[in-house]
């Protein structure tokens, strides 16, 4: 969470507020290697071992703390000289760890670490919950939790807009296959089971004899299995990748989309929906909590594996233009209420609240 982290520094230093950002720095993996094998577990000694003391000293000269990503809450010493704030973004993996389904089981050593997590959540003096269904995991997974449980929705970490028609065309001219604006569903993400990129291709599938559109997929490229099952359901030829795009190039996309595809099946809050919404583009999102709070009632949903449901949504959207113009208000309303004015003066109030109860 490293955009967040960026994102809350940016807004805070705004305001005046003298604020340093403290990244650990790798040490054994200088090269920043793989993230599996070997790799995976010596990123975790500089991580958990040898980052620690950087940190550590870095916070003796802090008012307050603010650790930005939940995973990181192990720094939380046990007896904190200054009041640490935790961001909370989700609780799926330790969710995932104590056995429920989220789309993310652990191993021997995942659940270990989950642990450790969950420790040092308990040992901070707040944790600001990104939205409503993380918040209500914390409350039920922390139970006798002594510190501050507060709401801190995300705000928009790129000024993303309407653009007009020929910035819109100007900038997906890069893309390595042409696309047909306005008649394609965009899904941003990646290829974790939980963001449901199955779902999505079985539900373009169904549409093939009343829609021909494309379905874009912004983030990973998709693995070999997911193209397989494109081949399968014959729409491998309806099928674009754009890999990794700049925010400028997202932002592009959601202009250009006929809307939104996000069938995920968990998050912790779903930033494509409020960034969808503030380009102006349709949202088609699954019905799982956080996704109705974050839409704020401007967006159609659908139950995550129901794929018969999204392809006639993705029908109604297509033959439907009254539909869309609706979506897309409502949708640009909604935005309004993720930007960093409402972040800062949350935080604000949250730290206030901490340090008066030192």
């Amino acid at each position: 969470m490293r955009r967040y982290a960026h994102l809350v520094l940016e807004s805070l230093r705004s305001t005046g507020h003298d604020v340093t950002l403290q990244v650990p720095q790798q040490i054994l993996n200088v090269a920043g290697g793989s993230g599996a094998g070997i790799g995976k577990w010596i990123g975790y000694v500089d991580k958990y071992a040898l980052a620690a003391p950087q940190l550590a000293r870095a916070a003796r000269t802090a008012q307050l703390v603010h650790i930005c990503d939940h995973s990181n809450s192990i720094y939380v010493p046990s007896r904190p000289r200054v009041p640490y704030v935790v961001t909370c973004h989700d609780l799926l993996a330790v969710r995932g760890s104590l056995g429920e389904d989220t789309d993310c089981p652990a191993s021997f050593t995942g659940r270990r670490l989950q642990q450790a997590i969950l420790r040092g959540l308990r040992r901070a003096q707040a944790l600001a919950c990104v939205s409503g269904a993380t918040l209500s995991d914390a409350r039920r997974l922390l139970v006798g939790y002594t510190g501050r449980l507060a709401l801190l929705p995300n705000a928009l970490n790129y000024p993303f807009k309407v653009l007009d028609a020929v910035e819109v065309e100007r900038r997906l001219a890069v893309l390595p296959r042409r696309v047909d604006i306005g008649n394609y569903v965009l899904h941003v993400g990646s290829n974790l089971r939980r963001k449901n990129r199955e779902g999505a291709l079985r539900a373009l599938a169904l549409t093939t004899s009343s829609w021909s559109g494309q379905l874009l997929f912004a983030g990973q490229p998709l693995t070999a299995e997911l193209r397989q099952l494109a081949r399968t359901l014959r729409v491998h030829d309806r099928i674009v990748e754009v890999d990794t795009p700049s925010d400028e190039l997202l932002e592009a996309l959601y202009n250009g989309a006929l809307a939104l595809l996000f069938p995920s099946r968990f998050e912790g809050f779903g930033w494509p929906i409020i960034e969808a919404q503030a380009c102006g583009c349709p949202v088609l999102c699954s019905d799982r909590p956080p996704f109705p709070e974050v839409a704020g009632g401007a967006a159609i949903m659908c139950d995550a594996d129901d794929a018969v449901a999204f392809a006639a949504a993705l029908r109604r959207l297509a033959s439907q233009p009254e539909l869309r113009r609706e979506l897309r208000s409502r949708g640009r309303e909604n935005a309004r209420r993720y930007g960093r004015a409402s972040l800062i003066e949350h935080l604000l109030e949250l730290y206030a609240q901490v340090l008066a109860a030192v």
